[in-house]
């Protein structure tokens, strides 16, 4: 019976779990820490950042705004707790470049996500 209850709870999670993963560069920076694709850890999850900010995706200065915040840390758009910096002297620019543009791209990968909610 505990065999069968928990392959019953591993069917279950396998069946909610999404198919992208969190690129290398996210790994490498610690994203995962704090992070996941499809649900709150500590900070939120990457696909609410996606929907909240579709609209402004396109738009190169708020691009350049999200690129700094991960870079240097900041507060106040999810909640109280601050976000710490990931890239203060600059030299992970092309990596969190990447990231930005990977969490932008998530609702059009994912949108049977916005069913879920």
């Amino acid at each position: 019976m505990k065999r069968l209850t928990l392959f019953l709870g591993l069917m279950a999670l396998a069946g909610s779990s999404i198919a992208i993963e969190m690129p290398q560069s996210a790994t490498e920076i610690g994203c995962q820490n704090c992070h996941a694709i499809d649900h709150k850890v500590v900070g939120p999850a990457w696909i609410e950042v996606s929907r909240r900010y579709r609209d402004k995706r396109n738009d190169q200065a708020f691009f350049d705004q999200l690129v700094h915040k991960v870079s240097t840390g900041g507060q106040g758009n999810w909640g109280n707790l601050p976000m710490t910096p990931n890239d203060p002297t600059g030299k992970k620019h092309d990596k969190i470049v990447e990231l930005v543009k990977f969490v932008l791209t998530l609702s059009d990968q994912l949108p049977e996500y916005e069913n879920k909610k």
